[in-house]
């Protein structure tokens, strides 16, 4: 097979009809449970000012950007996630809401990091966020959205869990051992890497701070009381019937300077992979970014199409979910069959009305054999073939599974009998 010199760069992908597919249902899916939330659905640009991502993103973020000049001379970046865009947006425009605002976006997102599996350099975010409210029961609406989410991508409970932890926990670990506004960002960092730190690389830079491994692993395991916020989204979350999918595991603290409060990540039960979604509460970043004329607390989460896609195709039962949706919303409805040649116009005809009619219509466009068209009509993914011969204006429907066949004569109801067909 002839290959192309030209390959895609790394970490990139190409989309085959296939691969739309699946992304459709997934942003399908977003959507869909968006909507019951009350979300409504925004769009920022896919390139910012770099400095947008510097002044209030933290962590290795900054050593992701795809970064570049522009030709006026402008430092851009194309954006590595979502929320920092929508801050910049709140900025100039959340005066004109009523609060709070339930706001949701799907948008493409670049790092540059090392691609491995469930992380590409570029990919789809799922961005949701809940803003001008602080009452912990908008934390437990975002976790209770990302629990529907999972249910509704085919996973089943036990398939995954919701790992709650709360940022505050950690200012105060970091205030009582007397770590400045530096090191608490520096210990941050390292808790929030712990859990991978497999050869103890960041586990040694604990000493720095005037701390030991064992007293940061004696905060994670033995927090004492619960903050009153997690207590509450506890409460919440039990009460609409979730809170077996959720854990408290304060070694969560999220990898992003801008997080202030509750954050939570969304794993596999196994933990095989990374985590699949993730998110908090940032009721400083507006502020930030506005440098304090606009203060709007927020909270929110995000979801990549990536590392979900492969926790579906990993999990039996979410995999036949999304394969019957997909099978359920064919590209062509109808395969157009010419037996007669002569008969081309009037098949031009038929394709023309029901296509106004809103059926998807497929059809030889050139002479071709009749065994071949049905070979066409089977391949095209159609349920029904529509044979048009000499008995014109007699039409044939076949159904291309079951073989089964009826036979009608076209006039002015035919979009109306097809449509009906089709639904059958």
């Amino acid at each position: 097979m002839a290959k192309s010199s030209f390959q895609t760069l790394p970490g990139f992908r190409d989309f085959r009809p296939e691969d739309c597919s699946v992304r459709n249902y997934l942003f399908q899916t977003f959507r869909d449970v968006a909507r019951r939330y009350g979300f409504s659905e925004y769009e920022t640009p896919i390139v910012e000012a770099t400095e947008l991502y510097l002044k209030k993103s933290g962590g290795e973020l900054g050593t992701q950007l795809f970064r570049f000049e522009d030709q006026g001379g402008r430092d851009i970046t194309l954006r590595p996630e979502v929320t920092a865009s929508l801050g910049r947006l709140l900025v100039d425009c959340q005066r004109d809401y009523p609060k709070p605002m339930r706001w949701f976006e799907i948008g493409q997102c670049f790092r540059y990091e090392k691609p491995q599996a469930g992380r590409t350099r570029e990919f789809y975010q799922f961005n949701v966020d809940l803003l001008g409210e602080t009452n912990p029961g908008a934390d437990a609406e975002l976790i209770a959205l990302s629990i529907d989410l999972m249910r509704s991508l085919g996973f089943k409970q036990g398939d995954f869990v919701v790992r709650l932890s709360d940022r505050k926990y950690w200012q105060n670990f970091a205030t009582d051992n007397g770590l400045d506004e530096e090191q608490t960002a520096e210990l941050l960092q390292i808790v929030d890497k712990l859990e991978r730190d497999k050869d103890g690389t960041f586990a040694k830079k604990l000493p720095n701070l005037g701390l030991t491994l064992e007293q940061v692993q004696a905060a994670i395991n033995s927090p004492g009381q619960l903050s009153p916020d997690l207590e509450a989204v506890l409460a919440n979350l039990n009460a609409r019937g979730m809170r077996d999918d959720v854990e408290v595991d304060l070694s969560i603290v999220r990898g992003l300077a801008y997080y202030t409060g509750i954050v939570f990540e969304v794993f596999d039960s196994k933990k095989s992979m990374r985590a699949v979604s993730g998110g908090g509460r940032y009721d400083t970043l507006v502020s930030a970014l506005s440098d304090g004329k606009v203060d709007l607390p927020a909270v929110g989460f995000a979801i990549g199409d990536v590392v979900i896609r492969n926790l579906i195709e990993q999990t039996p039962h979410a995999l036949e979910k999304m394969q019957q949706s997909i099978a359920a919303q064919p590209t062509t409805d109808l395969f157009l069959i010419i037996a007669d040649p002569q008969q081309e116009p009037n098949a031009l005809k038929v394709a023309a009305e029901l296509r106004s009619a809103g059926i998807s219509i497929s059809y030889p466009l050139s002479p071709t054999k009749f065994p071949k068209q049905f070979k066409m009509a089977e391949a095209s993914g159609a349920p029904f073939a529509l044979v048009i011969g000499s008995e014109f204006p007699e039409l044939s429907l076949k159904n291309l599974s079951t073989r089964e066949e009826e036979k009608f004569q076209y006039d002015e109801s035919l979009s109306q009998t097809i449509s009906t067909k089709l639904k059958q």
